[in-house]
């Protein structure tokens, strides 16, 4: 039995090409395992892993004499985990200006680098940055693309059916996550990569991030607490206070912070910021960003739950499930120059996903794991949302898990399962 993850497109290979083709570098940032450095070797015409041990202090001392050595071979050359040798940055960007050619380049970085201070120019105009995450359902093939994004955008009805409305399919779905290792293993084989990323994760030396030294059990302990939170618009002050009463464990909230910034820095967590809505209303719009992990399976891996017992745990299972949709939107949403926010405002009105293109179009999005009420009441936040806003939405949308078909109801709302949706 082979365990070589199988070599699938990916929505950003076709992202990929084309930024290549407008800036002289482009930079693949994204978290560990989630493919970056496959998808950038299909398109390099030479590499170079900067995290090769046999090499690595070889490259640095180059680095630090004659960085402009590393920059000849075949273009677009490939620097993996170029973050390891920061002052690459200001050499490459030297040689593009000199080449005035695009397509020379291609970085990737599983976090941001160390040491900044060895790093002297934004890269504007000459960099271009391509965020990748793990796999949507799409690409793993668990959603059959029978509805896309664009085509919401252009206001054509969806019509599809729901492959699968089985719950524990949907939490199996959630627990193994996009991660390209475990697509096609066998069930438990799939389920274990996510538990492998956790502790690889927690084992990190988060010191060479930015010199703090920091300690796995408290790191642990943090990500379960934020696992608990996700979904939410709570802030480290409000994780502290979660492991105090949860865990009897205190912490100072800047200690939190510190320890937030460096999961941000790694891609570990990536938070949903605020929408900053066009309303006919005075009402104040709520800022505070939403707390999600990269992918669900950081979460249930984080607190331990199988498929099975997340199906059951309905009420968790909805933020988790919030947590799934919401990795897809945003790798869908990219492939379109689009970005992904949430909103919130004093009232208490919501909405899990605001979906805006360049130009300024927007589609609204609630998220529902399924049920007639919960739909309902979903539909009915969707319509007061949009009564108040300036401007008329694009689409209207109930991202579901167990709705057996996709369709447009009565009051002009779409109900698509996440199974049926695409880029």
């Amino acid at each position: 039995m082979t365990t070589k993850a199988p070599d699938r497109p990916r929505i950003v290979d076709k992202q990929l090409r084309f930024k290549l083709s407008s800036k002289g570098a482009v930079l693949v940032e994204g978290p560990k395992w989630c493919g970056k450095t496959t998808t950038s070797e299909q398109v390099a015409k030479s590499i170079l892993y900067l995290s090769d041990p046999t090499i690595n202090r070889e490259i640095i001392a180059t680095a630090e004499l004659d960085p402009t050595q590393l920059l000849t071979g075949a273009t677009p050359r490939l620097f993996d985990e170029w973050q390891l040798v920061p002052k690459l940055w200001d050499s490459i960007r030297f040689e593009i200006d000199h080449r005035k050619k695009f397509g020379q380049f291609i970085l990737t970085g599983s976090s941001t680098p160390a040491d900044s201070t060895q790093i002297f120019h934004s890269g504007t105009g000459r960099f271009t940055w391509l965020k990748m995450r793990p796999m949507s359902l799409f690409e793993s093939n668990d959603s059959t693309g029978e509805v896309s994004l664009e085509n919401l955008f252009q206001g054509k009805s969806p019509s599809a059916t729901n492959p699968s409305r089985d719950l524990e399919h949907l939490a199996f779905l959630a627990c193994r996550g996009g991660w390209p290792a475990a697509i096609e293993q066998p069930t438990k084989v799939a389920l274990e990569q996510s538990f492998d990323y956790l502790e690889a994760t927690i084992r990190t030396d988060y010191s060479k991030i930015d010199g703090v030294e920091r300690s796995p059990d408290r790191m642990q302990k943090i990500m379960r607490s934020y696992a608990r939170l996700q979904g939410t618009q709570s802030s480290a002050e409000t994780i502290a206070l979660d492991l105090s009463k949860n865990e009897g464990y205190e912490i100072h909230r800047d200690t939190v912070s510190s320890y937030l910034n460096a999961l941000k820095r790694t891609f570990v967590i990536e938070d949903s910021p605020a929408w900053n809505a066009n309303l006919r209303s005075k009402t104040a719009v709520r800022t505070s960003d939403t707390l999600y992990f990269v992918d669900p399976s950081i979460a249930t891996a984080t607190l331990g739950i199988s498929p099975a017992e997340l199906s059951k745990d309905l009420h968790l299972f909805g933020f988790i499930f919030e947590t799934l949709c919401i990795r897809d939107l945003r790798v869908y949403a990219e492939a379109k120059n689009a970005k992904v926010y949430h909103y919130r405002d004093s009232r208490g009105l919501e909405c899990d996903a605001v979906i805006v293109l360049r130009s300024g179009d927007y589609g609204l999005v609630e998220i529902k794991l399924g049920g007639d009420t919960l739909i309902e009441e979903a539909a009915k936040n969707l319509t007061a949302l949009s009564n108040d806003l300036a401007s008329p939405p694009a689409f209207k949308m109930i991202l579901t898990g167990t709705s057996p078909y996709a369709y447009q109801r009565e009051d002009g709302i779409f109900v698509v399962p996440i199974t049926t949706l695409k880029d």
